[in-house]
């Protein structure tokens, strides 16, 4: 009886051989076999981890960074594991800030402004049996008093709501997610600890979840939306996910009805943000996620093959590949314009039950039931939607190409994701190509080709006036069909001013043409000095 203690204890089985622990096998793999390249290891994180080491702390790279590494790739962004404890790593540095709830973490942030960066630093953390934490009946949101107290807590369902217990680095290993991602490289012996065969998974290409899949996701199914990113990510690699791995997505996705929605949305912009965004929509449909995970999700793999969205997809994992920013306001902006759009168009012809309005006020409408139909009060209503509605409302500014519109346009904070996003369109045909072109040169031009450009478009309206004079068209009646746009300028003419404008502006239909403009035209006056020098007059002064 003794015996068989003390070989419990030593990880023995019954006929002596050592069991597995659940925990795994500590591996050390010298840099001769797991060939990282120093030179893509980032200086900063060097510098967190020799700082930690210094203290007398234990201290690795670890997680996606360990794994792209591996497979030969420059990582965008390095994480830390410690056994510091959080407190214990702020002390360390100047600018350290510990977040979080959930999971507390340091960052530690190098640089300002757009050229900062932060290198986020956990503690090892226990491996705690769910039957052994406190469980609440509530979730984050309703329980967060009692939470507070806490260092381990679940939901009924299971769900981790607190995972603050430190432990050793074999038990962190074991609580993180898929093998390819529980490794920890220490850069100063470039020794690779790997207690899961992670790297013998990343030289197969195997997506594989630590554990048992169900269990896992239950514990915290937003893994459910990470597995989705890696395996994104990792497609264009060759990765493929574990058949066990994949079994339960389907089933367990309805546990993401209990997350957060402020979370699932934060989840939703990784998914089409980090690069992948195309590659993301076909692994959706693939597993059989194209629907249930987040409501503006389902919306926008929807409508992933339509030209617009599309490009815009595109165009997004263009950018962070060229590493260039990217905003969300711009994607989400790309994916409901055709809600904006459509809405837009019946109120102004007064269809569906609505009331004719002038088109600024009708677009404004239409862009509130979107906010409230589609995004919420999730972010709708913070900078993001600030954001988005700038952009929906420079639209129909551009289609005003004379007087002093061009210029306070193009000094608008937001003109140049205003100005790609009208690029997109008319790379769809949604907007003319010259209209485009034309915004794309006067917005780098210097004062006197804008003064060109300006004069350019009046002489082309003089020439479609001309047209017109020598080969007049019948009117046509004001009840005209919506959708069935007249063959006249969509820019207001030379001789009209500010208000005239507005009165002419365009309403793109759902069919992605262009209504015809509603125009008020005001009788003027000849001027004494002819009719000639009356109209270069007055385009002159509205010009100036």
């Amino acid at each position: 009886m003794i015996k068989t203690f003390i070989d419990k204890l030593l990880g023995k089985s019954a006929g002596g051989t050592r069991a597995k622990s659940r925990f795994g096998k500590r591996q050390e793999v010298p840099a001769e076999v797991h060939k990282i390249d120093p030179a893509l290891v980032d200086e900063r994180a060097k510098n967190v981890v020799t700082t930690l080491q210094q203290a007398g702390y234990e201290a690795y790279v670890v997680g996606g960074a360990v794994r792209d590494l591996l497979l030969g790739l420059r990582p965008k962004d390095f994480d830390v594991a410690t056994n510091a404890t959080p407190e214990q790593v702020k002390s360390l540095f100047r600018r350290a800030f510990i977040i979080g709830r959930r999971f507390r973490i340091v960052h530690v942030v190098y640089g300002r402004g757009r050229e900062h960066e932060v290198i986020e630093v956990s503690t090892f953390r226990a491996y705690m049996d769910s039957a052994a934490a406190e469980q609440v009946a509530g979730n984050e949101r309703t329980s967060k008093g009692e939470l507070a107290s806490m260092t381990h807590a679940v939901d009924a369902s299971g769900r981790v709501l607190r995972d603050n217990v430190w432990g050793p680095q074999e038990e962190d290993a074991a609580r993180r997610d898929f093998t390819v991602n529980a490794m920890y490289y220490d850069p100063a012996n470039q020794v690779v600890v790997d207690y899961h065969n992670g790297i013998r998974d990343a030289q197969k290409l195997t997506l594989r979840m630590i554990g048992d899949p169900a269990t896992r996701y239950r514990e915290d199914p937003v893994r459910i939306i990470r597995a989705i990113r890696f395996s994104a990510k990792l497609a264009a690699l060759g990765f493929k996910m574990e058949a066990k791995t994949a079994a339960p997505l389907v089933e367990s996705s309805r546990l993401l009805a209990d997350v957060p929605q402020s979370r699932l949305f934060d989840e939703m912009l990784k998914l089409l943000q980090t690069g992948h965004a195309i590659a993301t929509v076909e692994q959706l449909r693939k597993l059989g996620l194209a629907k249930g995970i987040y409501p503006l999700l389902d919306v926008v793999v929807e409508r992933a093959d339509l030209p617009f969205v599309k490009a815009a997809l595109q165009d997004t994992d263009r950018r962070v590949g060229e590493g260039k920013p990217v905003a969300p306001s711009f994607l989400l902006a790309c994916v409901l314009w055709a809600d904006v759009r459509d809405g837009w168009a019946q109120r102004v012809e007064g269809q569906r039950g609505h009331r004719p309005q002038p088109p600024f006020p009708a677009l404004q409408d239409a862009i509130d039931d979107v906010f409230n139909a589609r995004i919420g009060d999730v972010s709708g209503r913070g900078k993001l939607a600030a954001d988005m509605r700038e952009i929906w409302m420079m639209q129909p500014r551009f289609d005003k190409r004379t007087g002093s519109t061009p210029y306070s346009l193009v000094e608008q904070a937001r003109f140049r994701a205003a100005f790609d996003f009208m690029r997109l369109r008319a790379d769809v045909g949604e907007v003319s190509e010259a209209i485009a072109e034309w915004w794309q040169e006067f917005s780098t031009a210097d004062e006197l080709r804008r003064q060109d450009l300006l004069e350019q478009v009046r002489e082309e309206q003089k020439t479609r006036q001309r047209v017109r004079t020598r080969d007049p068209v019948p009117a046509k009646p004001r009840t005209e069909p919506a959708g069935r746009p007249r063959q006249e300028s969509r820019e207001p003419q030379a001789d009209t001013d500010e208000a005239d404008a507005e009165a002419e502006t365009v309403v793109p239909m759902g069919d992605g043409e262009s209504s015809a403009p509603r125009k008020r035209r005001r009788r003027r006056k000849p001027r004494t000095g002819g009719a000639g020098g009356g109209s270069e007059g007055g385009a002159g002064a509205a010009a100036e």
